[in-house]
């Protein structure tokens, strides 16, 4: 198994869509040091690539009976599962020492996104609150970086004195709603297998219309979230988050005329989170 088995298995370009939130709650909690970025960005990547290793492993029968996921690496053997489990110990490492490196607070939660990515892949099986959760996954990745600088000076009472209200709250819900509009629309791809096999997306149990407005309106909201954390002086980085859900709006409108909707909706929302991170840095 080389690299490149190991990159498609992790699904690494999709880690683009938690970057730049990782980046804005670093760059929220004030001005971090070189180090500091690099072992966020290493907690970063392990806890991407353990949730996504996770999910594979835990989806594996799932993932046999769908046939746009039957040529997956655990389905059709390409990786074994002693190496899928070997994987989620790396990047669990990874994940541990970062936080580690960074502040002791930061070490002693990193058990939090590991229940989180451990419970999501259970919760299509039962609800379509999954793509929810899933948003709640990528919503702890800038509360995460956050706690990772602020930790040190502020301990524990970073957590208990609500010094992360209202910025990093916000700023975790909006990703949350971000995360949850982009994946009802992603698991559009499925409804009939879903239908057939009993997995309880959005778009089985609503229908597509349902899943539509729904997602337009997770659109407006993580607007709405992201207008409220935007720190003082800021009119930027509202005026970059308007426009991007504005662009989203038009793009999930717009499913049925385009060519690959899907492809538009995953680039569009790659975008927006790197257009938010560009908006923070210059306001």
């Amino acid at each position: 198994m080389g690299l490149k088995e190991i990159t498609e298995f992790v699904k690494i370009e999709h880690t683009l869509f938690s970057l730049p939130f990782v980046f804005m709650g670093a760059i929220i909690a004030g001005s971090p040091t070189l180090s500091e970025i690099i072992w966020i960005l290493i907690a970063a990547i392990g806890a991407r690539g353990l949730a996504m290793s996770l999910n594979r492993i835990i989806d594996r029968d799932i993932d046999s009976k769908n046939p746009r996921t039957a040529e997956r690496h655990l389905v059709k053997g390409s990786i074994t599962l002693t190496t899928a489990w070997t994987l989620c110990l790396i990047f669990l490492s990874m994940l541990v020492i970062g936080a580690g490196q960074l502040n002791t607070v930061a070490l002693k939660m990193s058990w939090l996104p590991v229940i989180a990515f451990v419970i999501y892949p259970y919760t299509k099986r039962y609800t379509w609150g999954c793509h929810f959760w899933l948003g709640l996954c990528l919503g702890l990745a800038p509360a995460g970086a956050w706690l990772g600088i602020v930790g040190e000076d502020l301990g524990w009472a970073a957590i208990t004195e609500y010094h992360w209200y209202p910025e990093i709250w916000f700023t975790a819900f909006g990703v949350m709603c971000w995360i949850a509009a982009f994946d009802l629309n992603y698991a559009l791809m499925d409804v009939d297998n879903d239908r057939k096999n009993g997995i309880k997306s959005f778009p089985a149990t609503f229908g597509k219309k349902a899943t539509r407005f729904t997602s337009m309106q997770l659109t407006l909201l993580w607007f709405a979230c992201f207008a409220v954390a935007a720190p003082q002086k800021s009119t930027l980085f509202v005026l970059f988050a308007g426009i991007m859900a504005l662009v989203n709006i038009g793009v999930i409108s717009r499913q049925e005329k385009l060519i690959d909707f899907q492809k538009s909706l995953f680039y569009t929302s790659v975008l927006t989170g790197w257009v938010l991170l560009a908006g923070l840095v210059a306001s």
